[in-house]
C-alpha cells in the first residue's frame, strides 16, 4: 500500500503523467492488422507529411486515422499551446478491441462464424 495522504499520492501520480498531446479512438470498426498498415506509414513523420499520406492512401483505415490525427493536432494547439508546424507523430499504435461474432449460414445446415474485429487506435504527437 502507498504511503502518504491521498492528495499527495494523486499529486505524485499526476507528476508522472505523459503531457504530450494525443488522441484516442476506441472501438474503431477496423482490425488491428489493417490499421497498422496505415499507422506504419505515418510513424515518425511530421504532421503535414502524415496528413498528405493519409489523404491519398486508398485504405479505409486512413480516413479514420486522418480524423484522429487532426484531433490530436487540435489538442496540441488548444490544450498545450504548441505550434502545428513543429509537431511530429511520436507514437501511433492500435490495440485489439472486442470482437463482434456473427453467424453465416452455409450449405447442408451448417453455420460458419464471422468475426468483425475492432481496435483502439492511439496517436501521440511531440514537438521538434
Amino acid at each position: 500500500m502507498a504511503k502518504g495522504h491521498r492528495s499527495q499520492i494523486k499529486r505524485e501520480r499526476n507528476a508522472q503523467k505523459d503531457t504530450r498531446p494525443s488522441a484516442k479512438l476506441s472501438y474503431a470498426r477496423v482490425s488491428v492488422q489493417k490499421a497498422c498498415f496505415v499507422l506504419d506509414a505515418i510513424r515518425g513523420k511530421d504532421v503535414a507529411t502524415a496528413l498528405a499520406i493519409l489523404e491519398y492512401n486508398p485504405r479505409y483505415a486512413s480516413s479514420i486515422i486522418k480524423k484522429l490525427l487532426q484531433s490530436a493536432i487540435a489538442n496540441a494547439e488548444n490544450n498545450n499551446g504548441m505550434n502545428a508546424e513543429n509537431l511530429y507523430v511520436a507514437e501511433c499504435y492500435a490495440n485489439k478491441g472486442p470482437t463482434m461474432k456473427r453467424v453465416r449460414p452455409r450449405a447442408q445446415g451448417r453455420a460458419y462464424r464471422i468475426e468483425k474485429r475492432m481496435s483502439h487506435i492511439t496517436v501521440v504527437l511531440d514537438e521538434r
